[in-house]
């Protein structure tokens, strides 16, 4: 057993870089060299404190990756040393009712590493077998490391129903959001982001998303003109706020769906006569099938995703601290942590 040093949430915001160790992969698991991983929003809730009643520091976090396999355990067929792989971070029991009807992703004892188990932020990550996704060997691992949170939105578009030609509203231009756009705009739709913050509307309006100031209009009123008096028929919630929710909601038309996406701590009020009247449909997305995974690795493959416009800087392990601090100060989208670095 040889020792590393990983990137260790231990409560009261902080992050410190503890000893690891690094063992052979038990029988059905399989070592990963981590190249690089990203830091995303649960990530900063975590560091936050929001979440200790779910994570118990000292805890290693980190679930959006890309590396290769290093070492296979007993029983374990289909990878060899050097593969290039990303991780779908997501355990079931196989048992639930979820899980009976195939919805294992949502299943109701789900273990999701990097959150209840120990994640990517060490140079060395052992998984089960069952949850790597194979990367294509031409495919740079800084580029794969935003697998995940491309596979996010592609499972929320996919959730929306959404076609081409549809008008899509995306309420909140973080990394998600940017990523939903993104993605319903290569699936054909209209895609309007509603983003209050000037630099995440210069990023979104670079990669070639229309985009909307709520300080400046209200959301409904540009929709309106917008859609020609029809209103959208998908809004996407990225914000988490309140008045998130309600602008998604104000924005549809007749028969328009919600896509709730953003995790919302506190719930919310909801215009249930607008979606009374209208016969709008709300809709939860929550993370991602193994399908997501595979289209998100394709259109990153095909250079379909902004990864340099997204991914604000590279930081080495040690500096994993700064990271978080960047990003809680809203310098930075979308930091990477260089795991061997």
């Amino acid at each position: 057993m040889t020792e590393v040093r990983a990137a260790y949430y231990t409560g009261n915001r902080r992050i410190e870089l503890r000893p690891a160790n690094v063992a052979p992969p038990a029988p059905g698991m399989v070592q990963v060299q981590v190249a690089f991983t990203g830091i995303c929003g649960t990530d900063l809730h975590i560091v936050h404190g929001a979440m200790d009643g779910r994570v118990a520091p000292p805890a290693i976090l980190g679930h959006e990756m890309a590396g290769r396999v290093t070492a296979i355990g007993e029983g374990v067929d289909g990878w060899r040393p050097g593969d290039p792989v990303t991780v779908m971070p997501l355990v079931w029991c196989g048992e639930c009712a979820a899980c009976r009807i195939g919805a294992t992703h949502i299943c109701q004892r789900l273990s999701f590493l990097g959150i209840d188990a120990s994640g990517s932020l060490q140079p060395y990550w052992t998984v089960p077998a069952e949850t790597l996704v194979s990367l294509p060997s031409d495919l740079s691992l800084r580029t794969a490391a935003l697998a995940e949170p491309t596979a996010v939105a592609v499972h929320d578009v996919r959730r929306a129903e959404l076609s081409a030609g549809q008008r899509a509203v995306v309420i909140g231009g973080g990394p998600i959001g940017l990523l939903v756009g993104v993605v319903a705009k290569e699936k054909g739709a209209d895609v309007l982001l509603v983003e209050p913050n000037d630099g995440r509307r210069s990023l979104a309006e670079a990669t070639g998303l229309a985009t909307l100031d709520p300080h400046a209009r209200e959301v409904a009123a540009e929709v309106v003109e917008w859609t020609d008096g029809d209103g959208a028929e998908v809004a996407f919630e990225v914000s988490g706020a309140v008045p998130g929710i309600q602008a998604a909601i104000d924005a549809l038309g007749p028969h328009g769906r919600v896509v709730v996406v953003a995790i919302h701590t506190t719930p919310p009020p909801v215009d249930l006569f607008r979606i009374f009247w209208r016969e709008l449909t709300l809709v939860g997305a929550r993370v991602y099938e193994r399908r997501d995974f595979e289209e998100a690795v394709r259109l990153l493959a095909a250079g379909q995703i902004p990864v340099d416009a997204l991914v604000t800087d590279v930081l080495p392990l040690p500096k994993t601290a700064e990271a978080f601090t960047a990003l809680d100060a809203g310098h930075a989208m979308k930091i990477l942590i260089d795991c061997a670095g």
